[in-house]
């Protein structure tokens, strides 16, 4: 079964994407904050049960954000950014040139409807 992380401050968005990946059969973890979020993902290994497919991960979080969180991924870890996707409530149009957030090719706005995260994922999946 998939694996997917859930990176967000806020326990109800965490509890619903739970709820769903559930649904769809996935193995859930997850944390509201990017230091533990880092720590989990080094943690991973690709080659084992413990792989990381997925990694949704909100824009703003305490301790580590997750533009931080990208940014130590591509130095450390760079195929995982692959599976990366942001979340964020901020205007992605309104990203700095050069910025994480502009560069990163997965940016899932919110609020988001439940089909564009199943075609996100689908598209993530099958990299």
């Amino acid at each position: 079964m998939p694996r997917v992380l859930l990176v967000d401050d806020e326990p109800g968005i965490r509890f619903a994407l739970k709820r769903w990946f559930e649904r769809q059969h996935w193995i859930v973890s997850e944390t509201g904050d990017g230091q533990a979020a880092m720590t989990q993902l080094l943690a991973s290994d690709d080659a084992s049960e413990s792989r990381i497919d997925l990694v949704i991960c909100d824009l703003h979080l305490p301790l580590l954000s997750g533009e931080e969180l990208l940014r130590a991924l591509m130095a450390t870890r760079p195929a995982l950014t692959e599976r990366l996707v942001l979340s964020t409530g901020d205007a992605v149009s309104d990203a700095a040139p050069g910025t994480a957030l502009a560069m990163h090719p997965h940016v899932l706005q919110k609020p988001f409807e439940l089909t564009t995260l199943r075609t996100l994922v689908a598209t993530i999946v099958s990299l």
